[in-house]
């Protein structure tokens, strides 16, 4: 799998968030793919945290150009969702990220040839190999547009 960052001064890939793990710049790195899906759930935060990280993931996703996001935040186990979910649909629903994210469209909404689906894909072409964990919904998931307001 292609990494979607490589650092602008030593051409490795990397990370967004973080110093290059080759050279240890910290300049912005070249986005490769204008779409990429990144996991909100990894290492197990609390919804707060998972907020936080996902603040500053957008704020540097914006200055980079990254057109959308499928953020993966997971489900919970609790059959109804888990409270990292609930903290991104309100947040996203309380317009708390309006700065960076023109549009986002929740995993369950995003069936395979439900009106979401095909306005997405007419939208964004590029978002059509990453639609593939919706082929029945996927209440995991979000996905983001970004806006150019940054």
């Amino acid at each position: 799998m292609m990494h979607p960052f490589e650092c602008s001064d030593c051409g490795n890939a990397r990370a967004l968030l973080d110093a290059c793990r080759h050279c240890g710049s910290l300049t912005l790195p070249i986005v490769l793919n204008e779409t990429i899906e990144w996991s909100l759930k990894h290492g197990g935060p609390t919804a707060e945290e998972a907020i936080e990280r996902l603040t500053k993931f957008l704020r540097r996703a914006s200055e980079v150009g990254l057109k959308a996001v499928i953020l993966i935040h997971g489900y919970g186990s609790s059959g109804e969702g888990g409270k990292i979910k609930w903290a991104v649909h309100n947040a996203l629903a309380n317009h708390y990220f309006s700065d960076r994210v023109d549009e986002y469209y929740f995993g369950e909404e995003v069936a395979y040839g439900s009106d979401s689906y095909h306005e997405l894909l007419r939208r964004r072409p590029s978002l059509k190999t990453h639609l593939k964990h919706f082929k029945e919904g996927n209440a995991g998931m979000t996905v983001l547009l970004l806006g150019s307001r940054a």
